[in-house]
């Protein structure tokens, strides 16, 4: 089950990497009208359709709960409305059938997709680019992650979002910036590309935003070629950006995998990965170095519960113990334990 932010999904998978059943309710037209996501009208849809969702999966499946060994459900990190909605639905189902409930990170979910796909061997690099995620994880094993870098700022996907919300774009906003870039000429504004030359593995947007921002208003008021071109500037900064950032977390991981025999592989999932723009740009910056560069179908690299059925079906398939039905949604919940351990404690941290 996941119900993390706008996409109620419900999927049946087995351990043989086979997908049985998926079902998803997209609430992207009850957003439009606001230009984002709002947290109780997403919690609500979620109400409302998951247990229809949960009907329609387990009949395309066919099978009963009594032929399932456990369930898995997104237990964070994401809304707080929707993360309690399918918390206590899989709470409920883990109660009634006495089968394990598996609490699993959202995260993971995305970091343990190829495995499904392509049947990846570990360890290798992951990056994460969606509307609320924006980084570079080490892969070495299950449940064993190590970030490497991270936005300091705004995710690349609320970047997308917001400027194509400022240039009056539709909602999503990331495929309306795409689409409007391909009309546009990406020399004709010079926006600056964030922490270029740190040598940290982080990631920064916000001054990028604005960026977008002052430069729409010194050409106001904005024609269409005003805003293919700022679309197309922007998405070649962004582009520009992530061969300089994610480039170095190539290099580092060749350094500390050296000699090992070890194949270098970037894999990259979010919404924002169906970019097309990007994805040459990863794909050009892996060929230049070595990698091979896997990114999962699109409907696997968005929020889907097919990545959550898979983690737990990964998790048990190592051992790991199973969740307590006292487990509490987390809004915040770091993939690493590193970086968990400076998030907090309680139920929110």
């Amino acid at each position: 089950i996941e119900t993390s932010c706008d996409e109620t999904a419900v999927a049946v998978v087995d351990d043989r990497r086979r997908v049985l059943a998926h079902a998803l309710f997209s609430q992207v037209d009850a957003h439009k009208l606001y230009g984002g996501i709002v947290p109780e009208i997403a919690a609500r849809a979620h109400l409302e359709r998951l247990d229809l969702l949960i009907r329609q999966a387990m009949g395309e499946a066919g099978l009963g709960f009594a032929d399932l060994d456990a369930i898995a459900v997104t237990a964070g990190p994401g809304l707080i409305g929707g993360l309690m909605v399918g918390l206590m639905t899989a709470k409920a189902l883990s109660a009634a059938t006495g089968m394990p409930l598996y609490a699993i990170n959202h995260l993971e979910g995305h970091a343990l997709t190829a495995r499904l796909t392509h049947g990846l061997a570990f360890p290798y690099l992951l990056l994460l680019v969606s509307g609320g995620h924006t980084q570079v994880l080490l892969v070495r094993g299950v449940g064993d992650y190590q970030r490497w870098g991270t936005t300091i700022d705004d995710a690349l996907g609320e970047a997308f979002d917001k400027t194509a919300k400022l240039l009056g774009l539709d909602y999503p906003g990331g495929p309306a910036v795409e689409r409007a870039a391909r009309n546009g000429d990406d020399s004709r504004f010079a926006l600056p590309r964030p922490l270029r030359g740190e040598p940290r593995l982080d990631f920064s947007f916000s001054g990028l935003k604005t960026a977008v921002r002052q430069t729409a208003r010194s050409v106001a008021p904005v024609s269409d070629q005003d805003i293919a071109d700022i679309c197309a500037s922007f998405q070649r900064a962004i582009a520009d950006t992530l061969r300089e950032r994610v480039g170095r977390s190539l290099q580092r991981f060749l350094h500390e995998y050296a000699g090992e025999g070890v194949q270098p592989t970037l894999v990259v999932a979010g919404g924002v990965a169906a970019n097309q723009a990007l994805r040459q740009a990863l794909q050009a910056m892996c060929d230049a170095s070595g990698f091979r560069l896997v990114a999962p179908p699109l409907k696997l690299c968005t929020d889907n519960a097919v990545m959550i059925a898979w983690a737990a079906a990964e998790r048990r398939r190592c051992g790991l113990a199973a969740d307590s039905l006292e487990t509490a949604p987390r809004p915040r919940w770091p993939l690493d334990a590193q970086s968990a351990s400076r998030v907090g404690h309680g139920k929110r941290g």
